[in-house]
């Protein structure tokens, strides 16, 4: 039984991803827009809303960030950057390969917001 619980314990663990866990992996789009970067997250961010009611958005220094996380894991990171008089986006998945419910859209989103 302790072994049971001690292997259940690991796997919550290796579960746990953070937005810069997600940021390791290769970005699944990445692509510039001649819309500032304010103007692309309030494009985007109510798309995802819609899907994901767990998305939130933040300022950063140089843009902003999308994410779609649960209370354990970070699925979507979205990094929204100023470049000249556009910005740079990259959207990073936990799972790429996955097609977890709602994906698709949140991938059109940020094509179509382009």
């Amino acid at each position: 039984m302790k072994l049971f619980v001690g292997a259940l314990a690991v796997a919550l663990l290796a579960g746990c991803s953070s937005p810069g866990d997600v940021k390791k992996n290769e970005p699944t789009i990445s692509a510039s827009t001649s819309k500032s970067a304010k103007k692309y997250a309030l494009c985007v961010f109510p798309r995802w809303q819609e899907q994901r009611t767990t998305s939130t958005m933040s300022e950063t220094d140089n843009g902003y960030r999308l994410v779609v996380a649960t209370e354990m894991m970070t699925d979507e990171v979205l990094e929204i950057s100023k470049a000249g008089a556009g910005s740079k986006v990259a959207l990073y998945q936990r799972m790429p390969w996955s097609k977890m419910w709602g994906r698709g859209a949140l991938e059109a989103a940020v094509r179509e917001c382009l």
